[in-house]
């Protein structure tokens, strides 16, 4: 017999985050399962520039992917599946057995735009994050220039202790943004519509 829908993803859940503790830890963190979110990256993704750079910050939280439009968690699960070795590894490293995971990118605005990985910082709660592992997605990481419409693309490991249910603000190079907290009535309005589309009709 095929399980429900429902338990399908309990059981998907459990295999993407490394076992029944994991996963009762995120059922604790938010009650809505994947699969019934609508948002588009656009919609919570934080964006701000330099005059060489744009850059772009995307939780890779599960309370927060889980409320993106199924085909959107569906790639972004696939990718950390994929890259989950490297992830731990990097997580051994500093010793940070529970990393919070970021997706960063870099987009070139000008001809030889230079990028420093290190000075992306997220403070919250009151307190600086720095990167303390670093997994590079796009060939072009490693030079640290872009051209103009090129990009490059990391899995940015911090440390426990972000909340994104909450206001935040990341910095780069001197620059700062808050627009996190722009989002967060989006993924609440959407967490409510995914309960409600979840509910037995």
């Amino acid at each position: 017999m095929t399980p429900p829908r429902h338990v399908a993803q309990v059981l998907a859940l459990l295999l993407l985050c490394g076992g029944p503790a994991a996963s009762v830890r995120l059922a604790a963190q938010d009650t809505v399962p994947a699969g019934f979110g609508t948002l588009k990256r656009d919609d919570i993704v934080v964006r701000f520039a330099t005059e060489q750079l744009e850059i772009q910050i995307l939780p890779l939280d599960e309370q927060v992917i889980r409320l993106l439009a199924p085909d959107t968690y569906r790639s972004l699960t696939q990718l950390l599946r994929t890259k989950r070795g490297e992830i731990e590894a990097a997580a051994r490293r500093p010793a940070v057995p529970n990393p919070t995971l970021v997706m960063v990118t870099f987009f070139g605005i000008t001809p030889q735009a230079r990028f420093s990985p290190e000075d992306v910082n997220v403070t919250s709660r009151g307190r600086l994050f720095r990167p303390v592992g670093i997994v590079p997605l796009s060939p072009q990481w490693s030079s640290y220039q872009l051209e103009a419409h090129e990009q490059a693309v990391a899995i940015y490991l911090f440390e426990e202790g972000i909340s994104f249910r909450e206001g935040l603000t990341v910095t780069y190079q001197g620059l700062s943004n808050d627009s996190w907290t722009a989002a967060l009535p989006v993924l609440d309005r959407e967490r409510v519509r995914a309960r409600a589309r979840l509910a037995p009709q």
